[in-house]
């Protein structure tokens, strides 16, 4: 169905090739999952299927990519459309319509299809991906997840016989990324619809593909085999396999079900290692920190706060004020003329970070939040979580002053985020929003770096270091478009932490970043907590929450269900269970770095 025939891509100023000498074949009627670290070049050969690459994009494209015969040098985008089907990292930059039902129907419309099929195609997709209760919402009103489901919905109802899916599942929740993965799977084994689709978060997807199509770095040759083969070799791996690997499985496990059924010997080693089958405080990172049990709405976490754990991370520079050029960056960065002295407030003992009491929150007929009591404490890390369209960016913009409460109150430094001017907020609080592009406007990274490092009047090259810390070998003159979604990302989020805000917010941090890289923003985030920054994420990733969080709060219907330390309400939980919680039960070990630690480096 696909093939790629010495298939090389140079974009114009680029060093090297993005892709260099690709030859391919996927097979019609398969789930093909590609992988690699991030900026290797997996979009650019989705692109290459679609069309979007050379004509959307430019560049150089030499060789021949073919779909159901359609060589796409010669046919663009729109002519491949009855064809193929595309969904990229961004979904915003999908939607032409206003309201949900509207984009359901436009791809259909374009194609001609007859009026009766595109009602029962449109009530079909409604039903499958959970969109029937929004179905006339405006998209601009919509969470980022359940954007993503429309997104993927506009391109299921015109029926193509490929679909092509760039991080599908990034900003969905545990349960509505099953629900996805389960529908792309009927499609496949039912329609025999060919998918091809890049994932980072591959605890969610492996076990669903037929074969795997690894880009370990940029130039460099595919190797494509069944999941086991690949991940047995891939330097990019779900959990369950990190664990299969150091407890020395043969095959490796893909699926937390395989997993446990050889888990025992493992769960009696890790008994001996710690005392009553409960991982020790302080193992691996605050997961196994505290033993109280889960708290519910309306109350607020009282007590000792966890210890922070020691973490290497980058050096980062001194707390300075900083000045902003753009609106929405305004309330992200400091004004140097307005620093004030040290204020006991901030990233002190004496008050907390940021506190919210009954917070409510209506959006035209929506109540965003209702009756959120929520107290973070300098030094502690709180992961949000709950399904799309709980209340958590809702929250964030509330706590940064870019939401007016209905009811309650919310304190952020000691001020009324809502009513203290964006320049006197800045000083205290730093926000890095799901779409990381809001907060760049340069032209270069260098330059990027440089305007955050004066803004925040740091040393020169304080915001490089964290850039190379997040974002190994991207070199200084590169365009922040020609990054990808997960670069991107990480380089909004060094421009924030080089101004080092008492408070950081941080919505879908690990979006778009492959493992390597998620685990060096661990790191960061871990340094920072220990000098006393307060950090709150609002993020669908368990990993990072029991890698990170000392407490997770849930969220459902704009409520807390859930607040307390992370072992206590991640465990319990079906959906927010990261992998090694779901495999070592009834044991508490949250993470693989935890069990490594616990077996003294090895197995």
């Amino acid at each position: 169905m696909i093939r790629f025939d010495a298939v090389s891509v140079r974009y114009e100023g680029a060093e090297r090739p993005t892709l260099s000498g690709v030859d391919l074949t996927i097979p019609e009627g398969e789930l093909v999952l590609l992988v690699g670290p991030s900026g290797v070049g997996k979009s650019t050969l989705l692109g290459a299927v679609s069309g979007l690459v050379p004509h959307f994009t430019g560049g150089r494209l030499t060789g021949r990519v073919t779909v159901g015969g359609r060589d796409t040098r010669t046919h663009k985008p729109r002519e491949l459309a009855d064809l193929v089907g595309t969904v990229g990292q961004d979904p915003l930059a999908h939607f032409v319509t206003d309201t949900v039902e509207d984009e359901l129907a436009y791809g259909m419309e374009s194609l001609g299809l007859a009026p009766d099929v595109m009602r029962r195609r449109v009530e079909e997709t409604l039903d499958l991906l959970g969109l029937a209760g929004l179905r006339d919402r405006p998209i601009a009103t919509l969470s980022g997840g359940q954007q993503q489901r429309v997104a993927i919905g506009s391109v299921l109802t015109p029926h193509p016989r490929v679909l092509v899916l760039d991080e599908p599942t990034s900003a969905l929740d545990p349960a509505a990324a099953e629900e996805v993965l389960a529908v792309l799977q009927r499609l496949v084994h039912d329609l025999g619809t060919t998918v091809l689709m890049a994932e980072h978060r591959l605890e969610r997807v492996v076990q669903y593909a037929d074969q795997v199509v690894l880009l370990p770095s940029p130039g460099a040759a595919p190797v494509m085999g069944t999941p086991a083969e690949v991940m047995a070799v891939s330097p990019v791996h779900p959990p369950v396999v990190a664990l299969g690997r150091l407890a020395g499985w043969e095959p490796l496990p893909l699926t937390v079900r395989d997993a446990r059924r050889r888990a025992g010997e493992l769960r009696d080693r890790l008994a001996e290692a710690a005392p009553g089958g409960r991982p020790e405080a302080g193992t691996s990172g605050p997961a196994g920190a505290g033993t109280a049990p889960a708290r519910t709405a309306p109350e607020r976490p009282d007590g000792p706060l966890p210890a922070a754990p020691d973490a290497p991370g980058p050096p980062l520079p001194p707390n300075a004020p900083t000045r902003s050029r753009s609106a929405l960056a305004r309330l992200f960065r400091r004004a140097p003329d307005e620093a004030p002295a040290a204020d006991p407030a901030i990233g002190g003992t004496a008050a907390p970070a940021a506190q919210a009491e009954r917070l409510g929150v209506r959006r035209g007929r929506v109540e965003a939040l209702r009756r959120v009591s929520l107290t973070v404490r300098t030094g502690e890390t709180v992961a949000l979580m709950g399904r799309n369209g709980a209340g958590k960016s809702t929250l964030l913009g509330a706590l940064v002053g870019m939401v007016e409460p209905t009811s309650g109150t919310v304190l952020t430094g000691g001020l009324p985020p809502h009513r203290t001017p964006p320049r006197e907020m800045v000083r205290r609080v730093g926000l890095v929003p799901q779409e990381p592009r809001d907060l760049l406007y340069a032209d270069t990274v260098a330059a990027e770096c440089a305007a955050a490092d004066a803004d925040a009047g740091a040393e020169p090259g304080s915001c490089r270091a964290l850039v190379s810390e997040l974002l190994p070998g991207v070199a200084d003159d590169t365009h922040p478009r020609d990054l990808s979604e997960g670069q991107r990302l990480a380089l909004a989020l060094a421009l924030v932490l080089t101004a080092r805000p008492p408070l950081l917010l941080l919505d879908e941090p690990t979006r778009g970043l492959d493992y390597a890289a998620k685990a060096r923003l661990v790191g960061v985030l871990r340094a920072l907590a220990a000098e006393g920054h307060a950090i709150v994420l609002a993020t669908h990733d368990v990993e990072l929450a029991a890698e990170l969080a000392h407490r997770v709060v849930i969220l459902a219907d704009g409520e807390v269900v859930a607040d307390g330390p992370t072992a206590e309400v991640v465990v319990s939980s079906p959906a927010f269970a990261p992998q090694t919680a779901k495999i070592l039960a009834p044991q508490e070990w949250l993470t693989v770095s935890q069990v490594r630690a616990a077996l003294g480096g090895g197995a």
